[in-house]
């Protein structure tokens, strides 16, 4: 099974049903369109001025609510939970199955949000991936990951890394 490394707290966002769209400046390959894949947290700690900006948007107005493109209800406990707890690292949270790529100013206007002319996002936010059919870990699995898709390995070859 292949996997994706995606920075906190964007991975536990997924993994909640929070973020239905994992962004990117290109089309999912087709190859991996509709696999299942698996939700990998980074390494790289969160930035408390990036989870506040993200809870302030969150409970903004309309257009700074629909511009995180993410489901207010579900991702305002998550947010909560990063600033007092903290959020897995390096760690697998669960699998998702990658839908058919969207233009991302499509999926803006799904969640409300006129179009606006954003250079500054166009480089990293072109296409919206769909994270469907989401299964969340119980628990998390730490593991070390890798930049772009890489393979998931087996239990054994995990437990191996540790």
């Amino acid at each position: 099974m292949k996997a994706l490394t995606i920075w906190q707290p964007w991975a536990s966002l997924i993994v909640a049903g929070a973020k239905p769209y994992e962004f990117r400046g290109w089309r999912a390959p087709r190859v991996i369109v509709g696999e299942r894949i698996v939700i990998h947290a980074a390494a790289r700690a969160m930035k408390p001025g990036e989870i506040a900006g993200i809870l302030h948007a969150l409970r903004g107005s309309d257009q700074e609510r629909a511009a995180t493109c993410l489901h207010a209800d579900k991702a305002e406990g998550i947010l909560r939970g990063a600033i007092c707890e903290g959020l897995p690292l390096a760690a697998g949270l669960g699998t998702a199955v990658i839908g058919e790529a969207r233009n991302g100013y499509d999926i803006a206007a799904e969640f409300g949000l006129a179009r606006v002319n954003d250079s500054d996002r166009d480089a990293h936010a072109n296409w919206g991936w769909p994270m469907l059919e989401i299964e969340q870990w119980p628990t998390p699995i730490e593991i070390r990951g890798a930049q772009g898709f890489w393979n998931w390995p087996d239990a054994a070859s995990a437990a191996a890394q540790f």
